[in-house]
């Protein structure tokens, strides 16, 4: 795994729910049961560079040698469905098997392009992108609130009640915003509804604008039990209050109290409006 987990932008995580760190990569081998060795060279790059890949996924076979006799992609399928026209890199083991020539001994690479150790003033030009984008907070009464979870904006929504009072709505609340950023590319938005009462709305406007929460930010007017039920009749009242509701106002997550980012990543990125694949 070559890529320098510092050089990766959160925004270029949208099809995936864990990032290249090597505490992930190991996570990512357990939960895929990883019967061969699965290295990882993303501090160093040393090792990566000698071989010298130009994207995700790039194959180096050799022979009992140790000889380069392939080089190249799996196949010419982008999606793991399917059966591929050209089985390159199985055609490259059979033929060493069978102590043949192999016949198609390199090709192109079409993938993710590794993330080089000097890509990381990428992160830096990203958050400097992120902090210049306005942020704004809009009142909503009841009636719109219904509308909002009937989402009929054809994304997946992500909705998250707090209040700039409620302790774990603030600590959870960069966790948030790193996945608004991860997925706000595909068919996916944020919306925030705070219940702080309407003369703090300037005090929650300045907690949004702390955390760069450009996405849509809402304060609620009204009564709190309408709010509630608004929301969602499941729901009890305590805050944060968190739910993931499809176009038509499924809901497919719902979580009263901190959210376990990682659990609501692999929840969003496995729905079937967003996926793992394009």
């Amino acid at each position: 795994m070559p890529n320098d987990p510092k050089a990766l932008r959160v925004d270029e995580l949208d099809f995936s729910d864990i990032g290249d760190s090597f505490d992930e990569m190991k996570f990512r081998a357990k939960e895929k049961h990883f019967n061969f060795p699965y290295l990882y060279d993303g501090d160093s790059q040393v090792v990566s560079k000698l071989y010298g890949p130009v994207a995700t996924p790039h194959l180096f076979i050799f022979d009992r040698n140790r000889k380069l006799r392939y080089n190249g992609r799996f196949d010419d399928q982008e999606k793991h469905t399917g059966n591929p026209p050209h089985n390159d890199a199985i055609n490259a083991i059979e033929d060493l098997l069978n102590n043949r020539e192999v016949a198609v001994k390199t090709t192109k690479v079409f993938g993710c392009s590794i993330k080089w150790s000097d890509k990381r003033d990428w992160i830096t030009k990203a958050t400097q992108k992120w902090a210049a984008e306005p942020v704004s907070l809009g009142d909503i009464g009841e009636p719109d609130l219904r509308k909002l979870v009937s989402n009929h904006s054809g994304k997946l929504r992500l909705v998250n009640v707090w209040a700039t009072w409620c302790g774990p709505c603030v600590a959870e609340f960069p966790d948030l915003v790193t996945i608004y950023r991860m997925y706000r590319d595909r068919d996916f938005e944020f919306v925030t509804i705070s219940t702080d009462e309407s003369d703090k709305k300037p005090k929650a406007l300045q907690f949004l604008q702390k955390q760069q929460a450009s996405n849509t930010n809402y304060i609620f007017s009204g009564n709190k039990y309408d709010l509630i039920e608004g929301i969602d009749p499941n729901w009890q009242g305590a805050l944060p209050y968190t739910i993931l509701v499809e176009p038509g106002g499924k809901i497919v997550y719902s979580r009263e109290g901190p959210i376990d980012p990682a659990e609501l990543k692999k929840t969003i990125v496995e729905n079937h409006l967003i996926g793992r694949y394009p």
